[in-house]
């Protein structure tokens, strides 16, 4: 590459184009904004459930896990008030309960910030806002169409009232926003959604926001046990994958799934868009019909997935690219319905999320080794 500097007196027109190169310059990049997320793990602390801790609790045991990024799914005053000086990052949810007034109502969105998020600043670190939960994952087209809208409002919001620079938006997806994951190469986002998302996904890179991903090799696993090695699915010794097109192997689902996602973003001109997974576990209980799930099981994929996350290195297609994570969930949710009553990883009782016991210095010691044989 050369670099051609010219020392000759500018005219009007070279003074016209280079301002004009500014401009083109200024708008194609991204605007830098907050990393609403600290190191490469963090947890969900979802609350759909009537044994749990007091907030409190919560923040003592994250504390002494080291944990320093959650997830909550909505902006609970009790919740925030006590994380108020815990170190701990948040995001906070807006539920896709608000998409569709919010979207038409900026001063709707001015009025929930207000009062959820601004309040609590700084003494609570909250570092993000995530507008609505997996909306394309819905048949309901009106929170679809209220997505942007609501993601920009809510943006907006936070720019006037100056909190841009230490709190992003972003929206998480479900794996059902794809229209294929396999190969990863072959990763691309479904047709009916593609009108929605290259709008969403262009105003998320101006802002610099990442895409967020919920995602469950589980359920891949579950939906089709007879064809998919759940050693590859638990991050377990296995022959692995292979992808002819990119001339990539991969030996976990969990990496296949990301890269599957770089590919969608990749086709739609956004390769070079982060994605952080916003959800990811394995079930500790199921019916006869919900394969793989089991204890063990769990405490297997959580325990590989820890180690996988702190080796802080990247995917096959994007080994430079730090893969960061969220795992569903730090408890068991018993007033919560489907498959995720039986809980994706927590108790009730014990913060059972880390499934495995930290020394004094936060250094993994798998004492209950989960790996099975």
């Amino acid at each position: 590459m050369e670099w051609f500097i010219s020392f000759s007196k500018p005219t009007r027109q070279m003074g016209f184009s280079f301002l004009f190169f500014l401009l083109f310059y200024h708008l194609s990049l991204p605007v830098l904004t907050v990393n609403a997320f600290i190191g490469t793990y963090g947890v969900n602390y979802g609350r759909i459930a009537n044994n749990l801790p007091s907030p409190e609790t919560v923040v003592v045991l994250l504390r002494s896990a080291r944990i320093r990024n959650i997830r909550i799914y909505d902006a609970d005053h009790g919740v925030l008030n006590a994380f108020k000086g815990s170190g701990i990052e948040i995001v906070v949810g807006l539920g896709n309960e608000y998409l569709k007034d919010m979207s038409a109502d900026e001063g709707l969105a001015m009025d929930w910030v207000k009062e959820n998020v601004q309040p609590f600043l700084p003494g609570t670190q909250i570092r993000g806002i995530a507008v609505g939960n997996e909306v394309f994952g819905t048949t309901d087209q009106d929170l679809w169409e209220g997505l942007l809208g609501t993601v920009k409002n809510v943006y907006n919001a936070l720019n006037r009232l100056q909190l841009t620079s230490i709190i992003q938006v972003s929206s998480p997806h479900s794996e059902g926003v794809f229209s294929t994951t396999f190969p990863p190469s072959s990763g691309a986002f479904r047709e009916d959604i593609l009108p929605y998302m290259k709008q969403l996904l262009q105003f998320f890179w101006e802002i610099g926001s990442p895409f967020y991903v919920n995602a469950y090799p589980f359920l891949a696993y579950m939906s089709d046990p007879e064809n998919i090695d759940i050693r590859y699915a638990l991050f377990e010794s296995n022959p692995g994958a292979y992808d002819s097109k990119t001339k990539l192997h991969y030996d976990n689902m969990f990496d296949a799934q990301i890269d599957a996602a770089y590919a969608a973003l990749e086709q739609l001109g956004y390769g070079k868009m982060e994605v952080i997974v916003s959800e990811t576990g394995w079930a500790s209980k199921g019916d006869a019909n919900e394969a793989g799930a089991s204890v063990q099981n769990a405490q297997t994929y959580n325990y590989n997935l820890r180690k996988r996350l702190a080796k802080k290195k990247g995917t096959p297609y994007r080994p430079k690219m730090v893969v960061r994570a969220y795992i569903f969930a730090l408890f068991n949710e018993n007033l919560k319905p489907g498959l995720l009553l039986r809980g994706i990883l927590g108790s009730s009782k014990l913060m059972v999320a880390l499934l495995m016991t930290l020394d004094s210095k936060g250094s993994m010691l798998p004492q209950h080794h989960p790996y099975t044989h």
